[in-house]
């Protein structure tokens, strides 16, 4: 498949676009990049006009090294719609791209006709987490990304097999990546009072044995919105689209 790249926000951002029919924007975790969706792409593409960016940092795109916020993620997303002359898209993310999705909503409701959160949450970080993230990335920027990657892997997935897959992606990417997404994270908002302006589709997918956000979180999100379409998935960890991706699939369905 090939990868795009555009300038955009002082970045180059990488991406592939693949598929056809309403566009689709899925939106990868940290520390990751598009590929965790290669399978849910490959199930959705006769449905779907699929795009999948790497956000600012990871897989192909480049960074810069200054600090930047959820806003600044988002913006980069509108900014490759503006080039792909998409005004309006369903829009997924993954773990922290949750919280850029969120943020792309709240900055470009207009821009919205679905939208959907795999293994994220709406809430801030605590001021524990908030302090474990920075923590990470002064040991990302001491010692290089190895350690991070050896303790996440297992919080990642119960499947060995996709947590040989998921330590393979985090190991290629940039220590800059690693950094500045840690500290974009910590000091985001919380967006649980903006979920109520909610009014288009709204999927959430969350599996009950994920150890980096407890499923608890998908059900808060639901009993804000009342329509969310949410999917509790058995024995998954936090890596719903590549440990199962056809009930994954199935459920961003909702977003068309």
């Amino acid at each position: 498949m090939e990868i795009n790249t555009i300038n955009v926000n002082g970045i180059e951002l990488a991406y592939i676009r693949r598929g056809q029919g309403n566009p689709l924007v899925l939106l990868h975790g940290y520390p990751l990049d598009h590929r965790i969706w290669d399978e849910v792409a490959s199930l959705l593409e006769g449905e779907f006009d699929i795009i999948l960016p790497d956000l600012r940092g990871f897989g192909g795109s480049t960074t810069i090294d200054v600090p930047y916020k959820m806003d600044d993620f988002a913006a980069d997303i509108a900014g490759l719609l503006d080039h792909l002359g998409i005004q309006t898209t369903a829009i997924a993310g993954h773990s922290m791209g949750g919280y850029i999705a969120l943020a792309f909503a709240h900055r470009y409701p207009e821009r919205v006709s679905g939208f959907g959160m795999v293994a994220s949450q709406a809430v801030a970080d605590s001021q524990e987490k908030k302090e474990g993230r920075y923590k990470s990335a002064a040991e990302v920027s001491e010692k290089g990304i190895q350690g991070v990657v050896a303790a996440m892997t297992p919080k990642l997935t119960p499947d060995e097999t996709v947590q040989e897959s998921v330590r393979e992606i985090m190991s290629q990417q940039k220590p800059a990546a690693f950094i500045g997404a840690l500290k974009a994270m910590a000091e985001r908002m919380d967006a649980t009072s903006q979920l109520v302006k909610f009014h288009f589709p709204v999927v959430l997918v969350h599996g009950d044995k994920d150890d980096l956000i407890p499923i608890e979180r998908a059900r808060e999100v639901r009993d804000v919105i009342s329509h969310a379409h949410l999917v509790e998935m058995k024995g998954v960890g936090h890596m719903p689209m590549m440990e199962n991706p056809k009930q994954t699939a199935q459920a961003l369905r909702h977003l068309k």
